[in-house]
């Protein structure tokens, strides 16, 4: 496989089996929809977290907020975040994580046994200071048609040959090898190519960081296509982004794509743009308005059944413990704030979790929100 299209390691789960495409089943109608499942990760764990809710308010998490999948066992930093879940137009679901563990180096003091088998970090990052906070250069992808067998793919970045577009503070250009941050991986559709889009936040060194997209082959384990930048901030005097930009989140509504990205141009909030094509150009307003005082991030998208109403999610990382804050609009013209999970006032509730981070939210039909429960909590 040419490097120029990268490097994408396929692999199995040592639990699952693996789909075929035969008998790929269509995606239900969303009159056929009961129900909706969120997939997030907790800073205790770095792990996959999923919750399930009938009705779009009350939420309980499945196997009472253990892992359903282990950071541990399909990352190579051992650990992910920052999970999303798409459901394709082929009835499958794509899930992307980010391949980072955090807190790696205090694991390994903790348990200096892991030394042993060089699972953590005496480091506090993968590489130095030059690569900044939390530098990582790979994602992890996984496919599955119920949910429970999943097939594996690792995207390492710096092996890449491709051109970022980027260049450093005397006009060289970056190669992918010097991307400070992979982050926050996002999957959408792009109807008019007919592949499954991934988008996603980069940073090179300690730049500021841009949202890149690519596209994905059907099997959802190959790249197909060269990373190109989908949205960055305006460039300065220096030729170079003003301000950082990440979390970027995609959702078709009618003939328009709504993307909203956090910006770091002042306190980091998102910010709302539409635009005709999945790549843009995206068009922002200065109507959108969540009505939250702190920074906050990871906002997500999606749709209540039966109603013409969507729901913005986001997550407020400087609140202790974590929590989401939601709005509500009709129009994405108008927003208004509902409050946080279990807060007072506030519809949305959780049974059995807590200080969940960078969720994402996808619907399902009764029987498979029901397969999915008798499956993780038994």
């Amino acid at each position: 496989m040419s490097k120029s299209l990268f490097l994408a390691a396929a692999s199995l789960l040592a639990l699952s089996a693996c789909n075929s495409g035969t008998n790929t089943p269509k995606v239900p109608a969303e009159s056929d929809m009961g129900a909706y499942l969120m997939v997030y990760h907790k800073d205790a764990d770095h792990s996959l977290h999923m919750a399930l809710s009938y009705d779009g308010y009350k939420w309980s998490s499945l196997r009472d907020d253990k892992a359903i999948i282990c950071g541990d066992t399909i990352a190579s930093q051992h650990g992910i975040r920052d999970p999303h879940i798409f459901r394709g137009p082929d009835g499958a679901f794509y899930l992307a994580m980010t391949d980072l563990h955090i807190f790696s180096q205090e694991r390994m003091k903790d348990n200096p046994m892991f030394s042993k088998i060089s699972e953590y970090r005496t480091t506090q990052w993968e590489r130095d200071d030059m690569y900044g906070w939390g530098n990582n250069h790979a994602l992890v992808l996984m496919k599955s048609y119920d949910l429970i067998n999943w097939t594996r793919t690792n995207l390492d970045f710096a092996n890449l040959s491709s051109p970022t577009g980027l260049s450093d503070e005397n006009g060289n250009p970056y190669p992918w090898s010097e991307a400070g941050c992979v982050w926050a991986p996002e999957i959408v559709y792009d109807y008019e190519a007919g592949h499954i889009m991934i988008h996603f936040t980069v940073r090179m060194r300690n730049d500021m960081c841009v949202i890149f997209y690519a596209y994905v082959n059907d099997d959802f384990n190959k790249l197909i296509s060269e990373p190109k930048i989908l949205f960055m901030s305006p460039l300065g005097e220096n030729g170079k982004p003003k301000f950082t930009v990440i979390d970027s989140d995609i959702i078709k509504v009618g003939d328009l794509y709504h993307l909203f990205v956090v910006s770091h141009e002042g306190p980091a909030c998102p910010k709302h743009a539409t635009s005709k094509n999945v790549t843009g150009p995206y068009e922002f307003d200065n109507n959108y308005y969540d009505g939250e005082p702190e920074i906050h991030e990871a906002p997500n998208c999606w749709k209540r059944l039966g109603e013409n109403k969507w729901v913005l999610m986001y997550d407020n990382y400087h609140r202790n413990p974590a929590n989401f804050g939601f709005v509500e609009t009709t129009d994405f013209i108008s927003f208004k704030p509902i409050g946080y999970f279990d807060e007072e006032g506030c519809p949305m509730t959780r049974t059995n979790f807590e200080a969940q981070k960078h969720g994402a939210v996808t619907h399902l039909t009764v029987e498979e929100a029901k397969k999915l429960e008798a499956y993780y909590n038994k």
